[in-house]
C-alpha cells in the first residue's frame, strides 16, 4: 500500500505535515481503567484550563484553524475534531469511554491539539492519497449524516474517501475485530521534521503498550511525498 501527499496540498502551504503510523497484531477491547481513569483525569484538568484560555488560543487549535482556513475552508463552519473535542470538554461534556483504539485516538488528539483519524486496514482498498475535497467529495460519516468535504484536506482509497481532520467515515471504522491500523496525525506545520517522529514515536509507543502489536512510522512532507507500507 502506498499512501502519498497530492501535491496541491503542498502548493498552498509547503510545510504541510501528516503523520501515520501503521500498527499490526493489534488487539482492541474495552479500555482498561488505567486509561479511563488518566482520560477523565486529562479532561477535567482541561476543562479548568479551557476556564482561563479559550479554546481557539490554544497553539494546536489556533494553528490547525489557520491551515483549515488557508486551504478555503471556513474554520467557525466546519470545525476540526480537535477543537470540536476540546469545545465539549469546556462544556464538561466530557468524553465516554468507546473501546481502547478510539479512546486513546481522541486522548492523542486532545494532548496535541491536533485532529487524529484511525481506520482499519483490512476496509480499504489499494493505494491512499491526502487531498483536498471538492465539491463532489464526501461520505456518510461517524456523526450519522452524509459530510460534504469541500476545500477539507480528506483521505481516500480506491472505493473513495473516508477520513478527514473534520469527521471520519463509518466504511473504515475501527472496532474490536481490527487487527491492523493506519493512524493518520495532522500535524501542526510549524513542528520540526524531527519534533513530528519523536511525537509519532511516543504515541505508536503508547498505543502498543495497551492494544499490543507493533508499529512503524513515518512523516510526509515536501520532502518525502509518498510512502509504503
Amino acid at each position: 500500500m502506498n499512501i502519498s501527499l497530492n501535491d496541491s496540498l503542498l502548493t498552498t502551504n509547503d510545510q504541510f505535515k501528516i503523520g501515520i503510523i501503521h500498527y499490526t497484531k493489534i488487539v482492541v477491547s474495552e479500555s482498561p481503567q488505567m486509561i479511563k481513569g488518566r482520560t477523565q483525569l486529562y479532561q477535567e484538568n482541561l476543562y479548568l484550563e479551557l476556564q482561563e484560555t479559550p479554546v481557539t488560543e490554544r497553539p494546536g487549535i489556533s494553528e490547525w484553524r489557520k491551515v483549515w482556513k488557508s486551504f478555503g475552508a471556513d474554520p467557525n463552519r466546519y470545525r476540526h475534531s480537535a477543537e470540536s473535542l476540546m469545545r465539549r470538554i469546556a462544556k464538561q461534556n466530557y468524553l465516554t469511554p468507546f473501546h481502547s483504539a478510539v479512546d486513546l485516538n481522541n486522548f492523542f488528539s486532545l494532548q496535541y491539539e491536533i485532529p487524529v483519524g484511525i481506520y482499519d486496514v483490512n476496509k480499504l482498498q489499494g493505494d491512499l492519497e491526502i487531498a483536498l475535497g471538492d465539491e463532489e467529495t464526501g461520505y456518510e460519516g461517524l456523526n450519522g449524516r452524509y459530510n460534504s468535504l469541500k476545500n477539507i484536506v480528506y483521505s481516500k482509497d480506491r472505493e473513495g474517501a473516508f477520513g478527514s481532520p473534520f469527521v471520519d467515515s463509518q466504511r473504515t471504522a475501527v472496532t474490536e475485530n481490527t487487527v491492523e491500523a493506519i493512524q493518520i496525525f495532522y500535524l501542526r506545520p510549524s513542528l520540526a521534521e524531527t519534533e513530528c517522529e519523536q511525537l509519532l514515536h511516543s504515541a505508536g509507543n503508547m498505543f502498543t503498550q495497551i492494544n499490543g502489536g507493533d508499529f512503524t512510522t513515518y512523516v510526509l512532507s515536501t520532502n518525502n511525498r509518498s510512502i509504503s507500507i
